[in-house]
């Protein structure tokens, strides 16, 4: 199999797309790919949801202006059939996308990401799972009277007959969120999505249906599947990620999230990036119909956000960032 980068194998990368919000983003994804990543020798699919009984309405990407920005940047559109989730649940389409994809090692993508440096710093050993950890203690939600994460986590363990302690960050304390295995399902990668889908469905299915009866509380929508994906990498023999994976989340990729979260807290080569990429007049010509762009990025109100924030000492949680940007007036999503 031909290679990409040193000792690294070839791949493919996968995001969601699909009409609304996550066109425009997937065009940003695309274009930033290819001008920090040229040479990248594996394919980029946009997985897009086909309409279907599981959709209120069509979730198929139509805009032949996006389509052909896609096409441009080197994106194939992949279609895929919704069997489990759909607009009950949308945040399954990372989950059901995988079985339409080619069956060599992949990485998946949240679609509101750019990539900012050369992939081929990243070190995969694609035989071991892994995913982000840029996230917050959001799940479990802890009852004054109810089991703790201990008691949560391990049922979960249980239910799929997986080992709860050596899934452990024993250098946290007992009780901690920390210590417990949690991602965020913004980048994931494995060998055989075939494989990696067929469980991560199968897991999720469970708990969202059957769950054990410690998450009896607990809410799901949106955390089902950062509460399988855990299970799922440790199933495989996979757990967090090492200094090799560092660029992910680092120097090579940014998971943005919002444009303003974007100017708020990111690095300036991400922001320079996505400047860079968008400014093109066919792209540009495009990509303003999207308000986040067209106010953060093309009518620089971006700037204005960037300016309110030391990135050396931002507020501690994320939150705190969302409502000083809200208060200045300048939020957009």
């Amino acid at each position: 199999m031909a290679q990409n980068g040193a000792g690294n194998q070839r791949f493919n990368i996968v995001a969601v797309g699909q009409s609304g919000r996550l066109q425009y983003e997937a065009v940003l994804l695309a274009a930033s790919l290819r001008a920090t990543n040229p040479e990248f020798e594996g394919r980029l699919f946009i997985a897009v949801p086909q309409n279907g009984p599981r959709w209120t309405s069509d979730p198929a990407i139509h805009d032949a202006g996006i389509l052909a920005l896609l096409a441009a940047f080197g994106a194939e559109i992949l279609p895929f059939e919704n069997k489990l989730f759909g607009s009950s649940y949308p945040y399954g389409n990372k989950i059901e996308c995988l079985a339409a994809l080619p069956d060599e090692p992949f990485l998946f993508v949240d679609t509101d990401t750019v990539f900012t440096g050369a992939l081929d710093q990243i070190k995969f050993d694609f035989a071991r799972p892994s995913a982000s950890m840029k996230r917050e203690g959001t799940w479990p939600v802890l009852e004054l009277y109810g089991p703790g994460y201990d008691a949560i986590w391990k049922s979960l363990y249980d239910r799929f007959g997986l080992d709860f302690a050596s899934s452990l960050d024993t250098n946290q304390p007992d009780g901690y969120w920390k210590r417990y295995l949690y991602f965020n399902a913004g980048w994931f990668f494995h060998q055989s999505p075939k494989a990696f889908g067929a469980r991560f469905a199968e897991y999720a299915q469970v708990i969202r249906d059957d769950a054990p009866r410690e998450l009896v509380c607990q809410p799901l929508n949106p955390w089902l599947d950062q509460v399988a994906l855990p299970l799922v990498i440790h199933s495989f023999g996979g757990g967090r990620p090492g200094a090799e994976l560092a660029g992910l989340d680092g120097d090579v990729t940014c998971h943005w999230r919002t444009m303003p979260l974007l100017y708020a807290r990111e690095s300036d080569q991400a922001v320079a990036v996505v400047e860079q990429v968008l400014a093109p007049n066919l792209v540009k010509k495009v990509l303003k119909e999207y308000l986040p762009f067209k106010k953060m990025v093309y009518q620089g109100k971006g700037r204005e956000v960037r300016a309110m924030f030391d990135r050396e000492d931002l507020p501690r949680r994320e939150q705190m960032i969302r409502n000083q940007i809200k208060r200045a007036g300048l939020w957009v999503r």
